[in-house]
C-alpha cells in the first residue's frame, strides 16, 4: 500500500503529513441559593441547579437514556441508565434509608471501653503517653472535643511540628470511646500523599501500643491493612475518599471526617470539600475536621459558613534568617554576569530574546530600586553588595553561590544536617556533582542525599538517621521535602526560593514546568524545616525586596491543571454540568480550562455532544486513572494484548522506572535503546523493562538496566489492580494479566503502538528533521510549530525514522516546548487511532482527514477499504464498550478485528518496523 502527502498545513517535507479570556464565576453560592446550613436539600437535584436548569437537565437527562435503547438488558445497562438519569441528592437521600453499618451495638460499647482501659496500665503505653502531652496540641485537647461536639464542621489550623495529624483522631477516638460510643466511631483522615498516610497510621499505631490493623489502619491504591470495622480510624490518600463516596454517598460508613493538609489545595480535597457541603444537611450526626496550615484557614472557615476555628501553634527553636544581601556579605561571592549586551556577537540572533531579558530587567529594577536605596541609607552593606545586588543576575540559580554557603557553614557553624532546596532534578544532579568533584567534601566527614521523586529509591532510613559523630548530612531536595518529610537534625536550610510547579497554559493547550518563585507559604515552610532539635538557620537567596513580592499562597492545584478525571468524576457522582458544579468550588478553574477538557472528552468518545457520559465514558470513571490510559487499557483487552498495553499505561500514570546515575548518562540511553527493541519507541521500553523485571525480579537486572527496583515493583502492582478492575468490569475472563487467551496478541508491535496511539489521539506531531540536523530531532504540531523531543526519550537520539508520525503523552513547556514519550507511528495506525474522518475526491484520488488536520493520498480502491474497515471496527468496539464481554476470536467479531491486526502489521513491515514482541507467555 502506498500513500502521498496532501498536507496543507504542516510544513514537513515527508511524505506524509497532519495538520480571549474568559471570566470565571463566583466562587461560592449566596445564602438566599442555600436551603440548610451547608448547602440545597429536599429538591432532588443539586444545589447548583435552578428553575429551568432542573427542567433542562431532566429533559437532556432522558433524552440522553433514549439513545441507548438498542443496548441489551444487564447489568451494565441498569447501572448506566441509573447514572445518566440520578443526581447526586438523590443517591444520597436514597443512601440514608439504607440500614448503617455503624448502628450501636452497647456489647461492643463495653467491650471496646474495656479494652482502652486495659491499655492505660501499659508501661509502653503510658510512655507513649508522656511524649504525646508534651506536644502543643495536646494543650488544645478539651477546646478540639468541645468545638467538634457543638459544631459539625470546624477548622483546625496548626504550625509544623505541633501534632495535629497524628492527636487529633485520637483525641476524637479515644473520647468516643470513653463516652461509650466506640460500636457508632469510625473515623477516616485523609493525606496528600501515599508515604504520609502509610508513616502517620504507623505512628499513631504505635503511640496507642498497637500493630496496624486494630484501632488503626490505612488504605492506599494498591495497598491496605484496614482497622477493625469499629471503634477505628482509618487513614488513607484523599483519592480514595472520592472511591468510597462512589459506593457510599452519603459517608454513612464514618462518623468523623478529617481532611489534613488542606491548606496545600489539591484538586481532590478541593473537590472533597465542595461535595461534603452536600452532604453535612442530610448527615447531622457527621462531623468533619478541616485541618489547615495557619495562613489561609480563614478560607475554609468562610467557605463554611464561618465555622469555627481553633489555632494550635508550632513547637519548634527560633529560626534566625539570612537573605541574599547577608549570603553576599558571608561568603564575599561575587556573582557572573551573563546577561545579554546589544554589542555581543550574535545579537541580531537573539533578538526577540534579547527583548524579553529587557522587559525582565524592567521589572526587577522596579522591585530592587527602592530597596536599594534604603540599603544604601542604612550602610549596613558595603558597595561590592549593594552592586551585586543591582545586577538582575543575581536572581538567577547560582550553585557555585550555594556551594560557596555549604562551604561556610561547614567550616563556621556548629554540627547539624544542612538542607538545600532546589528547584529541580537537573539542579540537583549538578549540585551534587560539584560537590562530589571538590576536595572540600571527603566521604570520611560528608555524606550527601540527593532527593527528588524521580531519583532512584534509596534507604530513607538514612536520610533520617543521625549520621556518627564527625560527619555531616547535607540533603538537596526538591520542594518534595517541604512537607512530605521532617528530617528532624535539619539546623541549617538553604532556600533558593525557586520551585517547578506544573501548570496547564489554556491559551496554549499545554504543560508547563518552570522555575518560579515560592509563595510566602512554600517559604515559611521551608524555614520551619529548621529548627526542630534546636535553634536553626534559613539563608534565603533571594533579597528582603523580592521577597515582599511573593504571593500568600501556592496556585490551587485546580486552577493549573487539565480537567478531564474531574470532570468524568463529576459525571460519576452524578454532579450535573461540569461548569455548575465547578463554580461552586472555592476556587472555580477557569472556563476555557473546563471547554478543552471537555473537547477532550468528547474527542476520546468518553462524553457526547449533550455533555453525557457514554459508555466507554462510564467506565472510564470507573478507573483509577487518567481517561486516556484509561482508553488504552480497555482497548487492549478487547484486541486480547493486556500484559504489554498494561504495563504502559502504570508507567505513564505513576511514573517510569527509568533512572540516570550522575555521570552514566550515555551508557543508561543505550540500555534504554536496547529495551525498546529499535523499534522507535519509548512506550515499548517501558513495556519491556516490565517484562523483563517480571522475569528476573532481581536488584541486579535493575542496576544493569538503570531501573528502579520498587517502581518497578509498584508498576507490576498495578498491571495486577488494572486486571481486577476489567475482570469486575466483564471485559476479561479472569484476573491473570498473562492469561494466555488475554495475550493472544501481546506479540504485535505494530497493535501495541496502535491502541496506545488510539489512547493518546490527538496528540500527533510530525518529524522534520532527524538527530543528525543542527538542533537535534525536530517535531512539528499544528498548535506550536517546531518542538523538541525530550532528552529521554530514545527517539531524541534517532536519525532515519520509519514513518514521520510521533504520537506522545505530554507536551510540555520547560526551557524548550518538549514531547514526553514518545512513539513512532504509521499512517495506518493513524487512520485506526483517529477521530472525526472525512473523505473527499480529488483529481482521481482519495484524500482522507483525520481531525481536520491529517491528510491521506490514496487510490479509490485503498479509500474503500480503509472507510468500510474503520466502520466495521468502528461499530464492534461500540458494540462491545456497550455489551462488556470478551471476544470470541472465532466468529465475526473476531474477523473483524483480525483484519485491523493484519492491515496495521503487515503496512508497517512494509515500512522497515518488525512486528514480533518477545512473547510475555512463553517467557513465564
Amino acid at each position: 500500500m502506498s500513500y502521498e502527502h496532501a498536507s496543507k498545513t504542516s510544513p514537513s517535507s515527508s511524505r506524509f503529513g497532519r495538520e480571549n479570556e474568559q471570566s470565571q464565576p463566583n466562587s461560592s453560592m449566596s445564602s438566599s441559593q442555600n436551603q440548610g446550613q451547608f448547602g440545597g436539600r429536599g429538591n432532588g437535584h443539586p444545589s447548583w441547579l435552578r428553575g429551568k436548569e432542573i427542567a433542562k437537565s431532566r429533559t437532556n437527562n432522558e433524552t440522553s437514556k433514549n439513545k441507548y435503547t438498542h443496548i441489551h438488558d444487564s447489568q451494565f445497562k441498569r447501572k448506566f441508565l441509573e447514572i445518566l438519569s440520578g443526581n447526586i441528592q438523590h443517591n444520597i437521600t436514597k443512601a440514608m434509608s439504607v440500614k448503617s453499618k455503624l448502628e450501636r451495638d452497647p456489647v461492643s460499647d463495653k467491650n471496646l471501653l474495656d479494652e482502652y482501659n486495659g491499655k492505660l496500665y501499659n508501661s509502653d503505653y503510658k510512655a507513649m503517653q508522656a511524649f504525646r502531652k508534651k506536644l502543643p496540641a495536646y494543650e488544645k485537647k478539651a477546646d478540639i472535643l468541645d468545638l467538634i461536639k457543638k459544631n459539625q464542621v470546624m477548622v483546625i489550623s496548626g504550625e509544623t511540628g505541633c501534632g495535629k495529624t497524628t492527636q487529633v483522631a485520637q483525641f476524637i477516638l479515644d473520647n468516643e470511646l470513653e463516652q461509650r460510643n466506640g460500636s457508632i466511631t469510625r473515623i477516616i483522615c485523609t493525606q496528600p500523599r501515599r508515604i504520609s498516610a502509610i508513616s502517620v497510621a504507623e505512628r499513631v499505631a504505635a503511640e496507642r501500643g498497637e500493630r496496624l490493623g486494630k484501632s488503626v489502619g490505612f488504605q492506599i491504591r494498591l495497598e491496605k491493612i484496614s482497622p477493625r470495622e469499629r471503634g477505628s480510624i482509618l487513614f488513607c490518600t484523599t483519592g480514595m475518599l472520592l472511591q468510597f463516596m462512589q459506593s457510599d454517598p452519603a459517608l454513612k460508613g464514618f462518623s468523623h471526617i478529617i481532611l489534613d493538609e488542606i491548606h496545600e489545595r489539591s484538586t481532590e480535597s478541593d473537590f472533597i470539600i465542595t461535595l461534603l457541603k452536600q452532604i453535612i444537611p442530610v448527615r447531622p450526626d457527621l462531623k468533619v475536621v478541616l485541618m489547615s496550615a495557619t495562613l489561609n484557614s480563614e478560607r475554609f472557615s468562610s467557605y463554611y459558613n464561618d465555622c469555627p476555628i481553633i489555632h494550635i501553634p508550632g513547637f519548634t527553636y527560633p529560626v534566625e534568617e539570612f537573605y541574599l544581601e547577608d549570603v553576599l556579605l558571608l561568603t564575599g561571592f561575587r556573582l557572573v554576569d551573563s546577561s545579554f549586551k546589544e554589542k555581543e556577537p550574535g545579537y541580531r540572533k537573539h533578538q526577540k530574546k534579547y527583548k524579553q531579558q529587557h522587559e525582565k530587567t524592567c521589572h526587577f529594577l522596579n522591585i530592587i530600586n527602592p530597596y536599594i536605596k534604603q540599603l544604601t541609607l542604612e550602610k549596613e552593606y558595603p558597595k561590592f553588595v549593594i552592586d551585586q545586588l543591582c545586577n538582575p543576575d543575581s536572581e538567577n540559580l547560582s550553585l557555585e553561590l550555594i556551594e560557596e554557603l555549604i562551604h561556610h557553614i561547614c567550616t563556621t557553624k556548629d554540627p547539624g544536617a544542612i538542607l538545600v532546596f532546589l528547584p529541580g532534578m537537573m539542579d540537583i544532579v549538578k549540585l551534587n556533582r560539584i560537590m562530589l568533584n571538590s576536595e572540600r567534601y571527603p566521604n570520611s566527614r560528608y555524606i550527601i542525599y540527593p532527593l527528588h521523586s524521580r531519583m532512584p529509591t534509596i534507604d530513607q532510613r538514612l536520610i533520617f538517621k543521625e549520621p556518627p559523630t564527625g560527619i555531616r548530612k547535607i540533603i538537596i531536595a526538591t520542594s518534595i521535602a517541604e512537607t512530605s518529610i521532617t528530617i528532624e537534625d535539619v539546623v541549617y536550610v538553604i532556600d533558593c526560593g525557586k520551585t517547578k510547579l506544573s501548570k496547564f497554559d489554556v491559551n496554549k493547550n499545554m504543560e508547563t514546568l518552570e522555575p518560579e518563585w515560592v509563595s510566602m507559604a512554600n517559604a515559611k515552610q521551608r524555614r520551619g524545616r529548621a529548627g526542630r532539635v534546636k535553634k536553626g538557620y534559613c539563608y534565603h537567596l533571594y533579597t528582603k525586596a523580592r521577597e515582599m513580592t511573593f504571593d500568600d499562597y501556592p496556585l490551587p492545584e485546580m486552577l493549573r491543571t487539565r480537567l478531564e478525571e474531574v470532570i468524568l468524576q463529576i459525571k460519576i457522582l452524578q454532579l450535573g454540568e461540569a461548569k455548575q458544579f465547578l463554580a461552586s468550588v472555592m476556587d472555580p478553574p477557569n472556563l476555557k480550562a473546563i471547554d478543552l477538557s471537555l473537547d477532550l472528552l468528547r474527542t476520546l468518545n468518553a462524553l457526547d455532544n449533550d455533555e453525557h457520559l457514554t459508555p466507554l465514558g462510564y467506565h472510564l470513571a470507573q478507573l483509577p486513572l487518567d481517561p486516556r490510559t484509561g482508553k488504552m487499557i480497555i482497548w487492549a483487552a478487547l484486541f486480547s494484548c493486556i500484559d504489554p498495553v498494561f504495563a504502559i499505561a502504570a508507567s505513564l500514570t505513576f511514573k517510569d522506572a527509568f533512572y540516570c546515575p550522575l555521570g552514566k548518562e550515555e551508557q543508561a540511553m543505550k540500555k534504554k535503546l536496547e529495551l525498546s527493541m529499535w523499534q522507535f519507541s519509548d512506550h515499548i521500553a517501558l513495556a519491556e523493562a516490565l517484562r523483563r523485571f517480571e522475569i528476573n525480579y532481581s536488584f541486579g537486572f535493575c542496576h544493569e538496566y538503570f531501573l528502579s527496583f520498587n517502581t518497578l515493583k509498584l508498576l507490576s502492582e498495578m498491571k495486577r489492580q488494572f486486571t481486577q478492575h476489567l475482570y469486575e468490569m466483564k471485559f476479561l475472563d479472569n484476573d491473570n494479566p498473562i492469561d494466555e487467551d488475554a495475550n493472544r496478541n501481546s506479540n504485535n508491535i505494530a497493535l501495541i503502538k496502535a491502541i496506545v496511539c488510539a489512547g493518546l489521539y490527538p496528540n500527533i506531531a510530525t518529524i522534520k528533521y532527524g538527530s543528525d540536523s543542527k538542533h537535534g530531532v525536530i517535531a512539528w504540531t499544528p498548535e506550536d510549530g517546531s518542538v523538541k523531543l525530550h532528552p529521554s526519550s530514545v527517539n531524541n537520539k534517532m536519525r532515519n525514522f520509519p514513518s514521520p508520525f510521533l504520537t506522545y503523552f505530554t507536551k510540555q513547556r520547560s526551557t524548550a516546548i518538549y514531547l514526553h514519550d514518545t512513539s513512532c507511528v504509521t499512517a495506518p495506525i493513524l487512520l485506526f487511532a483517529g477521530s472525526n474522518s472525512s473523505i473527499k475526491r480529488e483529481n482521481g484520488k482519495y484524500i482522507i482527514t483525520l481531525n481536520t488536520s491529517q491528510n491521506f493520498v490514496c487510490e479509490p480502491r485503498t479509500a474503500k477499504v480503509i472507510q468500510d474497515l474503520r466502520q466495521a471496527i468502528n461499530n464492534l468496539l461500540e458494540y462491545k464498550i456497550s455489551h462488556p464481554g470478551t471476544v470470541n476470536w472465532n466468529t465475526q467479531e473476531g474477523q473483524i478485528l483480525n483484519a485491523l491486526i493484519e492491515f496495521v502489521s503487515q503496512t508497517d513491515e512494509e515500512m522497515g518496523f518488525g512486528t514480533n514482541y518477545t512473547s510475555c507467555i512463553t517467557d513465564r
